[in-house]
């Protein structure tokens, strides 16, 4: 198994700034809008997004709220081995809110849909949109696109996109596993 990295952690750091820079075009101050990041690996991406907001940028008030979507999934039941759930975390009403997804890795959009899904039970959003740091545009089973998208990835075959964080895995890095 061979690993290619597809972007460094300056490169990470660089992209996760120009997301945050679009987010505050579109929300400007985050009044009616609540960040969502989807479990698992959704919640680091938005918990730094959520930190550039604030600490850099100096949005007050960003709400953030973490979704598990273990048992809305499509394939639920289809595994050999059991799920193991999440904790989601919102503490805040979507009803009428922008809702942001936050997810790490696009690949076929049925992670999205099952968040769709989970998030109808805390309200209806008036809108919901999708941030994401690699989009594998070609993998597609789900007409789902990004509203927000760090880097495009065209993985091909059994390749893989690996993100790691810092917080998680010592290091942040996203590699082409092959």
């Amino acid at each position: 198994m061979s690993q290619k990295i597809l972007l460094s952690a300056k490169e990470i750091d660089i992209i996760l700034h120009r997301l945050a820079c679009q987010l505050i075009e579109n929300h400007t101050h985050f009044e009616n809008t609540v960040l969502i990041g989807v479990q698992p690996r959704g919640t680091f991406l938005a918990d730094r997004i959520r930190q550039i907001l604030v600490n850099e940028y100096q949005v007050e008030d960003v709400k953030l709220g973490y979704l598990d979507i273990t048992f809305y999934r499509d394939d639920f039941r289809r595994g050999e081995k059991p799920l193991e759930a999440n904790k989601t975390h919102i503490d805040f009403v979507v009803e009428d809110k922008r809702v942001v997804f936050i997810d790490d890795v696009l690949y076929t959009g049925r992670s999205i849909r099952a968040a769709l899904t989970a998030v109808q039970s805390f309200g209806r959003p008036q809108e919901i949109e999708l941030l994401t740091l690699i989009d594998r545009r070609f993998s597609r089973h789900l007409p789902i696109q990004p509203n927000y998208r760090g880097r495009q990835v065209d993985a091909i075959n059994q390749e893989k996109v690996k993100v790691n964080w810092e917080e998680n895995e010592g290091e942040d890095a996203v590699y082409l596993v092959s």
